[in-house]
C-alpha cells in the first residue's frame, strides 16, 4: 500500500491527507469532479448525504469506484444527538445512556454491522472526553455524548465500544484530543479556552488516551480545536493568540506522538469550525496542522475550502515550507491503516430492518432502568 501511495503524483499524494465532505446523496458531476481533483484519502458522510439505505450503499460504492486508492469512508455515528442514520433506522441511544461495558458493546455491534452493510469502513467515535457532574453544566456541545461520569467509566465503556466496533470491521477514532470535557463553549462556534491545571489535564483528560493507546486498540485519534492557557505546552501563534491544539506541534508531536507514544492516524476535527475559521484562513490552518504532525485534514462542507486547503499544502511543499519527507510520514501512517480495511458486507435491506428493531428493543431496555 505505501508503495502505491508513494507512486502517486505529488498532487494526489497530498490529496491523501484530506478527509472531505461531499455535497449531496449521490455521486453527481460536482462530486465526481471534486473526487477527481483532490483524490482524498477519506470521505465523511453527513445527514445531508443519507436518505435511504440502498442509496447510501450506492453512493459509497461509487466513491470507491471513483477513487484511485480506496478511501476511508467514515461517519459520525455515536447515537443520541449525533446520529446520522436516523432517517433509515430507529434513532440510536446516546453514549450517556450506557450503563456498563456490555451496553457499550451492544451499541457498537449494532453500529458496526449497520455501517458494514451500508459500505462504511470507519466511524468517528467514540468520544472519550471526561465529563463529571460539574463539567456537565457547561454548554460545550458534548451533552449526552460522554460515557459515564468518571475517567474510569470512559475507559471501561468507550474502550469496550472501541474494541467491539473494530472487531466488526469498522475503524474507530478517539475524540477529542487532548480533551474537551472541561470546555465551557462549543468549538463549532469559537475557540474554547479550557482552564485546567497541568495535573487535571494529565490525570483526568489524558487518562483515557494513555490507557487505550497503551492497550493497543487505538488506531486513530481526532485532535480538537482547543486552547489550554494554564498548560506549559500551550503555544502562541504569530499574532500573539493562543494556538489551537489541533495546529500545535507541542500537543501533536510532543504530547501525542512523544509522551503518549501514539504512532497511529492523527486527524483534525472539522477545520471549518468557528474555532479555526474565525482566526485563520483554511489554507494557513491546513499548512499549520500538517507542520504540527497531523496526518489528515478534515474539511466537511465547502468544496471551495477543500480546494483552497489542498492547494495551500501543495504550494507549501513546492516552496519548501513543508518537506516531502513530512508528507511521506503521514502517507506511511495512512497506508498502514488502509492495509487492513475491511471489505463492505453484502447489502441486505432486511438485515438493516432487523438491526433497526434491535435498536428499538435496546432503547426500551434502557428506558426500564
Amino acid at each position: 500500500m505505501i508503495e502505491q501511495l508513494r507512486a502517486l503524483p505529488l498532487k494526489e499524494r497530498i490529496g491523501q491527507l484530506f478527509f472531505i465532505g461531499i455535497p449531496g446523496p449521490e455521486a453527481d458531476d460536482a462530486t465526481r469532479e471534486l473526487l477527481s481533483e483532490i483524490t482524498p484519502g477519506g470521505v465523511c458522510l453527513f445527514a445531508r448525504n443519507i436518505r435511504e439505505a440502498s442509496h447510501t450503499r450506492l453512493l459509497l460504492d461509487d466513491i470507491r469506484d471513483l477513487s484511485t486508492v480506496t478511501p476511508f469512508l467514515s461517519i459520525d455515528q455515536e447515537g443520541g444527538l449525533v446520529d446520522r442514520l436516523r432517517r433509515i433506522m430507529t434513532p440510536m441511544p446516546a453514549a450517556n445512556k450506557m450503563r456498563n461495558a456490555a451496553d457499550a458493546i451492544r451499541l457498537a455491534e449494532i453500529i458496526g454491522e449497520t455501517l458494514g452493510i451500508l459500505g462504511f469502513n470507519m466511524d468517528f467515535a467514540p468520544v472519550v472526553d471526561v465529563i463529571d457532574a460539574e463539567r456537565a453544566k457547561h454548554p460545550n456541545g458534548l451533552f449526552s455524548r460522554e460515557f459515564g461520569r468518571s475517567k474510569e467509566d470512559v475507559v471501561a465503556m468507550a474502550g469496550a465500544f472501541l474494541k467491539s466496533l473494530q472487531d466488526n470491521g469498522i475503524i474507530a477514532c478517539l475524540k477529542h484530543f487532548p480533551g474537551l470535557g472541561a470546555a465551557k463553549v462549543d468549538s463549532h462556534e469559537e475557540l474554547p479556552q479550557v482552564e485546567v491545571s497541568e495535573n487535571e489535564l494529565n490525570e483526568i483528560d489524558l487518562y483515557p488516551y494513555r490507557e487505550l493507546i497503551t492497550g493497543g486498540e487505538a488506531k486513530a485519534v481526532m485532535a480538537a480545536h482547543t486552547a489550554f492557557p494554564s498548560i506549559e505546552l500551550q503555544e502562541i501563534d504569530q499574532s500573539g493568540k493562543l494556538l489551537p491544539s489541533s495546529l500545535s506541534n507541542n500537543f501533536i508531536n510532543t504530547l501525542l506522538r512523544g509522551t503518549l507514544q501514539f504512532d497511529g492516524l492523527a486527524i483534525t476535527d472539522d477545520l471549518e469550525m468557528g474555532a479555526i475559521v474565525k482566526n485563520y484562513g483554511i489554507g494557513d490552518a491546513c499548512k499549520m496542522a500538517v507542520g504540527a504532525g497531523i496526518d489528515m485534514l478534515t474539511i466537511c462542507a465547502d468544496p471551495q475550502a477543500i480546494r483552497e486547503g489542498h492547494q495551500a499544502v501543495l504550494d507549501a511543499v513546492a516552496a519548501g515550507e513543508l518537506s516531502e519527507d513530512r508528507i511521506d510520514e503521514s502517507l506511511f501512517r495512512i497506508a498502514a491503516l488502509k492495509e487492513n480495511l475491511a471489505d463492505p458486507l453484502e447489502f441486505n435491506a432486511d438485515r438493516i430492518s432487523k438491526l433497526s428493531d434491535k435498536v428499538a428493543a435496546f432503547n426500551e431496555d434502557l428506558s426500564r432502568n
